[in-house]
């Protein structure tokens, strides 16, 4: 789909004379956090769909009226569709985290380029979706990346809180470390597909009460990006 426009943009990126001014955009295209006046962060979950946490995620963000942005790998998206379809249908919003998630360093551009287009298509084939939002496996950033995501028209998407859940933290543990580290604008990681047992479902239930009481106001990555 936007496969080979991404390919020919990437020709005028590298360009010589284009490059420089064309980086200081693309940093700007970057995000950990958005500071705002509105209380608003944002939730987000990476890896999935997973058969079993995903649902119960889904279920415990429909409890709590919380809206998240879940970043995709396009592996998962072909095995589960219909748990692509409950996160749209549920008002979530879907980022592209790759086809495969190979570490960013073995990826050629091409190949980068490839496996972008080929999560993105296979989205919009399953649910008529187009991403907006790119997270790299492992939050690694490096020239390619920046490069592709404006040929994408995508904006990359990173955090400043991390809960490792993703190192079966217990659930007190993530729950201290969002609440000690919150603050308006932030961007919280988590993980739906992860090793079982997964700490991740134990820990919302912790921390979704007190950030609602203390009055943050959760909302998808491209809402809070768009927030004052």
């Amino acid at each position: 789909m936007r496969k080979a426009f991404a390919i020919i943009s990437i020709v005028f990126l590298l360009m010589p004379t284009f490059i420089a001014s064309a980086f200081s955009i693309e940093d700007q295209n970057v995000y950990h956090c958005h500071k705002n006046s509105s209380m608003r962060i944002a939730l987000t979950f990476d890896d999935g769909p997973h058969p079993k946490y995903t649902p119960e995620i889904l279920d415990i963000l429909k409890k709590y009226d919380v809206k998240a942005t879940f970043f995709l790998i396009g592996e998962n998206v072909e095995l589960y569709p219909d748990l692509v379809k409950r996160i749209l249908d549920n008002g979530h919003e879907i980022g592209n985290h790759t086809f495969t998630h190979r570490r960013i360093a073995d990826y050629t551009e091409r190949q980068l380029s490839d496996e972008m287009g080929d999560c993105e298509n296979l989205i919009y084939e399953m649910v008529e979706y187009l991403p907006k939002l790119f997270r790299p496996p492992g939050g690694k950033l490096d020239n390619k990346v920046k490069k592709l995501a404006k040929a994408f028209d995508y904006k990359v998407v990173l955090w400043n809180i991390d809960t490792r859940d993703w190192a079966h933290e217990s659930p007190e543990a993530i729950k201290r470390n969002v609440i000690k580290n919150i603050e308006a604008g932030s961007i919280i990681l988590m993980h739906d597909y992860i090793a079982p047992p997964s700490p991740t479902p134990d820990a919302l239930e912790l921390f979704l009460p007190s950030l609602l009481e203390e009055g943050y106001t959760f909302s998808v990555v491209s809402e809070l990006l768009d927030s004052k």
